[in-house]
């Protein structure tokens, strides 16, 4: 290594923080980069991201300004509370460590500092400031912040103030440069590329890779064509591809040449699961490993992905462990914890819908059309109820893509994505672009009024709910016809008193078949003669393929159905059926959203 002097990195640092202009920061993050060997750059070039490692590693710095002030203080040789002073004038941890630095008398006389300065012992390195910031972040347990205290505190002593500015933004987190990664690219392709015009393929293998350092290492030591050569692999995650949107079916099949895959977009986590061998890894979308999150979904990997290496990305949803419907990204939130991982496996457990293949046993599918990739995953998952491929049809005609998007919200999906099933479909990592297409509702509504509804069905329940009704099939009342249709399936809201009471209720009711008065094309495990009314909220009124509810009215082939449904825990008594909320009501509803939205929608 060259002992490559920290005070070089510095000297960048002050030039770039003094310009705002994009070029000039290239110019001198280049002239930067050029004075770095093969096994310098990946650290020059993290710490210039503000980092030690690629983010998916999950080694943060961070350390505390509190903590830092009292480094800055025992290395300065002065009070804490006269560094505080400092600081809160300053406003600032980077420049009150320079101030203090300059201007507090040492712990030793100035002719032993210079002494040391010129034995060549308090000239810092990179490697020095690296590999202590790099104890910092991985001290922990009994005595980790005094051992934090301790490193830091002897970096600093070694550094001069303009050095320890940058060192005390570095451990906090707010080196903040503004240096972003495609310019960091760009100065790599100029230094050691021949130019910008060599980006791209450093784009695609960071793209592939997610780790810049690697990527500039391997520049270096092997040059451009090695670079050119990188795939994909197992335990690396590849940045993720992302969809551009469009507000109509008819637009979107259109951009798409007049035929696409639409798949459902699930309310859920985003997961790139990495198997290798007996070994998973969980990579949210933001690259942070979840691993330790989700044991199911890795014991799911192991069990129905027959593979013995593979990268593949799917959408983890929250289901309730009674009625198997899918639930809101919220409640999935409550698994994103240190402890009491099992306790939240049972609490909230959760699917897996697996919608791409990037990488299987040796083969970067990255550059395959999408048709091929959904092929691939079809033929190494095996599905099962808890794992199992992303629902999605091929579609040519904008009214089938709208009804299936209408299913899609039905089931408590987001929406739909809509992709390319061209021959140049390919996966385009770290990408936003018009391959994929959402199709998503741009309002959030609220359902603010009860309805009250008549039970017309159930479907037996799982888990705690075995042996019981796990969701009722509501209906509302269509006076003109004098019949039932239905609007929902509601499994939430009901106590264990509920569910207990529930069977002996109905049992009057159960009748073996479909009543002559009830419309409708879902087929429950029990039907029910329609008799007890019960009071419900929802999330909103949505228009749905499956209920009956005012069939027609809004859209031929559609009806009506309240998204989220849940029960307040009234059993209307005093209501007859007949007394129950109508399908005009439902209507009108949904149309005071849509004025609603109306109102707030930009111009």
């Amino acid at each position: 290594m060259l002992n490559l002097k920290y005070s070089l990195i510095v000297d960048a640092y002050e030039k770039i923080e003094a310009t705002t202009k994009r070029l000039e920061m290239t110019a001198y993050l280049v002239d930067l980069l050029k004075h770095s060997d093969p096994s310098s750059i990946d650290k020059v070039v993290y710490l210039t991201q503000g980092k030690l490692y690629p983010d998916y590693i999950g080694v943060e710095l961070g350390m505390a300004d509190k903590l830092v002030l009292r480094s800055i203080a025992l290395a300065a040789g002065a009070s804490l509370s006269d560094v505080e002073k400092i600081y809160k004038d300053k406003g600032d941890v980077g420049e009150t460590a320079e101030h203090a630095l300059s201007k507090m008398k040492r712990q030793f006389a100035l002719t032993d500092f210079f002494q040391v300065q010129q034995a060549g012992k308090g000239e810092l390195t990179v490697e020095k400031v690296y590999d202590t910031l790099d104890k910092i972040a991985k001290a922990t347990g009994e005595g980790a912040q005094e051992a934090k205290i301790k490193y830091l505190t002897g970096l600093l002593k070694e550094a001069t103030p303009r050095e320890a500015k940058y060192i005390v933004r570095t451990v906090t987190g707010k080196l903040r440069l503004g240096i972003a990664d495609m310019t960091i690219l760009d100065a790599l392709a100029i230094a050691f590329a021949g130019g910008k015009e060599a980006r791209p393929i450093l784009e695609r293998a960071y793209n592939l890779t997610s780790d810049l350092g690697f990527v500039a290492r391997k520049l270096l030591a092997e040059g451009l064509a090695a670079v050119k050569e990188v795939k994909p692999e197992p335990g690396r995650p590849i940045r993720p591809m992302l969809a551009e949107r469009l507000a109509s079916p008819e637009e979107i099949l259109t951009k798409l040449g007049g035929k696409a895959a639409v798949e459902f977009k699930y309310d859920g986590e985003r997961v790139q699961a990495h198997k290798i061998g007996s070994n998973v890894l969980l990579f949210s979308r933001r690259l942070e490993n979840i691993t330790s999150h989700y044991p199911d979904v890795c014991e799911y990997i192991l069990k129905y992905l027959k593979a013995n290496e593979a990268i593949v990305e799917g959408e983890i949803v929250a289901v309730d462990p009674d009625t198997g419907d899918m639930l809101p990204f919220q409640e999935l939130m409550h698994r994103r914890r240190k402890y009491g991982i099992e306790e939240a496996m049972k609490m909230y457990p959760v699917e897996v819908k697996m919608f791409d293949a990037l990488y299987l046993d040796g083969e970067d599918l990255t550059l395959k059309p999408y048709p091929y990739r959904r092929q691939k995953l079809s033929e190494v998952i095996v599905e099962s109820e808890k794992f199992k491929l992303a629902e999605a049809i091929i579609v040519e005609k904008p009214e089938d893509l709208e009804k299936f998007f209408e299913e899609a919200i039905e089931k408590g999906c987001e929406g739909v994505v809509v992709k390319s099933v061209t021959s140049d479909a390919i996966y385009q990592a770290g990408a936003r672009g018009w391959l994929w297409i959402k199709y998503k509702r741009d309002y959030k509504s609220e359902m603010i009024d009860t309805v009250d509804l008549v039970a017309v069905g159930a479907f037996w329940g799982r888990g705690k709910r075995a042996g019981k009704y796990g969701a009722l099939l509501l209906a509302c009342y269509d006076p003109k016809e004098d019949v039932f249709r239905t609007v929902c399936k509601c499994g939430s809201g009901f106590t264990d008193e509920d569910l207990d009471k529930m069977p002996d209720m109905f049992k009057p009711y159960v009748i073996p078949h479909k009543h002559a008065r009830v419309d409708s094309q879902l087929k429950p495990d029990v039907w029910f003669e329609p008799k007890i009314v019960l009071e419900v909220i929802g999330a909103e009124i949505t228009l749905s393929p499956t209920h009956t509810c005012a069939k027609d009215v809004i859209r031929p082939g559609s009806g009506l159905a309240i998204r989220f449904p849940r029960f307040t825990g009234r059993w209307r008594v005093d209501k007859s059926p007949e007394d129950t909320t109508t399908v005009d009501e439902i209507v009108e509803m949904y149309k005071k959203q849509l004025r609603k939205i109306e109102e707030v929608a930009p111009a």
